[in-house]
């Protein structure tokens, strides 16, 4: 059943938008950059609501297609940088950082999906390409859909899968990054 494939798992795409806000957050950032960060990462998948209006799998706004695309994912992270971000204080730079950070998040979606093992592949370049593609690597176990086929045995093999291939690597670069920007800031002059 195509349809049902959720790949990877909600989870695993908020697992990938805390360990970026980790790395990327200046200070103490205010609860919206959390909520959005992990909004913009999973916000891709709710084009499976087409399914209950008649859109099929394959369709430009079908799931995998216009919604997982490069294109949307610099959409979405202008928006939720111009909606939530902007104020005459901020610095142009500074916003447009903001911007960048929220797209790469909304277009990890797309990337980590390009790496499973099922379904008709990402519309990446959509709207200016259709093709559907798959990276020629294809780690990530395709993850069932819904509550009940997640507690599965095939859901916690995704899982199991998903800790090797997404939140083990997401949290070790968090990690690596942040004791690397620790590590540069005791060695510079200025902390002497």
């Amino acid at each position: 059943m195509a349809e049902g494939w959720l790949v990877p798992s909600i989870i695993s795409h908020s697992v990938v938008a805390v360990a970026a806000g980790t790395v990327c957050a200046d200070g103490t950032m205010p609860v919206r950059f959390w909520l959005l960060s992990i909004i913009c990462a999973v916000l891709p998948d709710a084009d499976v609501l087409g399914f209950r209006f008649g859109i099929n799998y394959g369709d430009f706004f079908g799931h995998r297609g216009f919604f997982h695309s490069l294109f949307f994912a610099v959409l979405v992270g202008v928006l939720a940088a111009g909606m939530f971000f902007r104020s005459p204080t901020t610095r142009p730079w500074r916003w447009w950082l903001v911007a960048l950070y929220f797209s790469l998040l909304t277009a990890s979606h797309g990337i980590l999906d390009a790496f499973t093992s099922g379904g008709l592949g990402i519309a990446l370049l959509s709207p200016f390409d259709a093709t559907r593609y798959f990276f020629p690597w294809t780690p990530i176990r395709v993850s069932p859909l819904g509550i009940r086929a997640f507690m599965s045995p095939w859901g916690m093999q995704v899982i199991m899968n998903e800790l090797l291939w997404i939140w083990l690597p997401a949290v070790s670069a968090a990690v690596l990054v942040k004791a690397s920007l620790v590590l540069a800031k005791m060695g510079s002059p200025e902390e002497h």
